[in-house]
Parts: C-alpha cells; sequence; structure tokens
C-alpha cells in the first residue's frame, strides 16, 4: 500500500509556503538542497513515516512555494522554518537538511536552540573551506555568461572537439543549464556580495553548539563537499560524521534506505 502524503499550503509573513507530510508523533522537519525541492525526501520520509511526523517544506523560492520579490538570505530562511513551526504549533523538533537544507538548519539551530532536539545534515553547505572565493567566482561567471556567448560555444561545437575541450564546455553548459533553474539557490549560495555570504557562515559559531548532531556525507562526494562535512564535525562539540562510502551527493535519494536508518538511529538514541 501507497503512503499517503498530505500537501498543505499556509500564507506566512515572508510568502507562501507549500510543504508534504506525512505520518504521526514526533516531529522531524526535512530541508531539501539547493538544486531540488522538498520532493527529494519522499523516499526517506516513507522509510520514515511509521515512526515520525514528517513534513518536508519546499523552502521560500524554491518548488511550489512562493517566490517574493524580496531579498532572499539564509536569516530568511530560519525565519520563515521559525514562523512555519509556530503555525504548526510545534515546539520542538528534529531537523534533516541536506546541502542548503543543512546550512539552514544548523543555522536554525544556533538562534533557536530551545525548539530543536537534534540535527541531521546530511552533505551540508554553510561552512568556509579552503578555495570557497575561487569557486564562487566560477559559478558567477558560468550562471553570467550572455545567451550570445553560449549560442556560440554550441556553433563552434566542431571545433572544440578537434581541440579536445568539447567535454569541458559541454560540462559547463550542463551545469549552467541546471543553476539557472534555481535562481535563488544561486543567489544564496554565490551570487549575493562576498561579505553578506560570508557574514552567514557558520564555522565561528559552531562551538556554541549544544544540541547532538549527525553529519552524513557520501564517499564519492566532491573533495569541497567532503571538506565541508569534515569541518562541521571538527568544530561542532556534540557531534557524529558518517561517511557512506558509495554514495555520491545525491544521499537523500541514491541512498535514501541508508539515510532513513540512520535518522531513526540518531533519534532514538537521543528519545
Amino acid at each position: 500500500m501507497d503512503t499517503l502524503f498530505r500537501n498543505s499550503r499556509r500564507k506566512l509573513s515572508q510568502g507562501l509556503l507549500f510543504w508534504r507530510e506525512v505520518g504521526e508523533e514526533t516531529p522531524v522537519i526535512f530541508l531539501h538542497g539547493a538544486w531540488n525541492d522538498g520532493s527529494q525526501w519522499v523516499s526517506v520520509m516513507e522509510s520514515l513515516s511509521q515512526d515520525f511526523h514528517c513534513f518536508a517544506p519546499d523552502l521560500l523560492g524554491f518548488g511550489e512555494s512562493e517566490n517574493p520579490n524580496i531579498h532572499h538570505s539564509i536569516d530568511l530562511q530560519v525565519e520563515c522554518l521559525a514562523e512555519f513551526l509556530q503555525v504548526l504549533k510545534l515546539e520542538k523538533v528534529y531537523l534533516v537538511g541536506h546541502s542548503l537544507g543543512g546550512w539552514i538548519a544548523a543555522s536554525f539551530a544556533l538562534k533557536y536552540p530551545e525548539q530543536v532536539y537534534g540535527v541531521v545534515l546530511v552533505a551540508p553547505e554553510g561552512i568556509g573551506i579552503e578555495g570557497q572565493e575561487k569557486y564562487w567566482q566560477k559559478m558567477r561567471r558560468l550562471v553570467n555568461y550572455p545567451p550570445l556567448v553560449v549560442k556560440l560555444l554550441r556553433l563552434l561545437e566542431p571545433l572544440t572537439k578537434i581541440l579536445g575541450w568539447h567535454k569541458k564546455i559541454a560540462q559547463d553548459l550542463q551545469l549552467r543549464q541546471m543553476l539557472l533553474q534555481y535562481p535563488i539557490a544561486c543567489h544564496l549560495l554565490f551570487k549575493r556580495r562576498t561579505s553578506e555570504i560570508e557574514a552567514e557562515l557558520l564555522q565561528n559559531r559552531l562551538y556554541l553548539i549544544e544540541i547532538p548532531f549527525l553529519i552524513l556525507q557520501g564517499g564519492k562526494d566532491t573533495p569541497n563537499a567532503l571538506a565541508r562535512s569534515q569541518n562541521y564535525a571538527q568544530l561542532t562539540p556534540k557531534v557524529e560524521l558518517k561517511i557512506i562510502a558509495h554514495a555520491e551527493n545525491d544521499l537523500p535519494e541514491s541512498s535514501a534506505g541508508v539515510v532513513a536508518v540512520n535518522i531513526r538511529d540518531f533519534i532514538k538514541d537521543e528519545q
């Protein structure tokens, strides 16, 4: 029998928020990654719905939630989450966040620790690593390519194949196409002023966290993702880092069963 999900919408002060919901009892909030929406957690939530009350909102500006014409920030997402919990009368929850959702989850735990039992971060963003500024610059250039340049690169495909550049150019154009589908993620991760992004990074505040954390990280993910998870683990007091050796950067989808088991065990240990 298929798990019956409940879809809901609620107008919050920041904008209309959409979420998926399943299960009962202990509330667990799932925050999706930068290049996704709340649907990425469906398989994990199905596995956990017999034990927990699972919620997966589309973050403001993503999926079926509203994209208001305002200046987006991590703190705005945190405040939207805080109001979401207030509206649903959820006094204390577990947070699970992937990528950008991990950054928001950790930021929420720092600002509202009394509302959080524990946090599971899956390949989280939100912490400085070596070469961060160089990466931001590369991503900015990629999404800001004029359409004429993109068209020209495609027209020159026969020449780029001869020169051995075709594979790299094709990968960059494919990445650009994906990035442009998620403008708010691009804005939050690398298109804002560097000073604004750095002010919301967490490495200088993680020592303040007294809530238990679990970090799940794919062993075959990018070096940058591995470095971020390792930095989180080094700087957070009550933390366990688990490397899922065979997994890449899409843990909630490709390794939903493993992720669900680790979330269940983490929550049961803390109860």
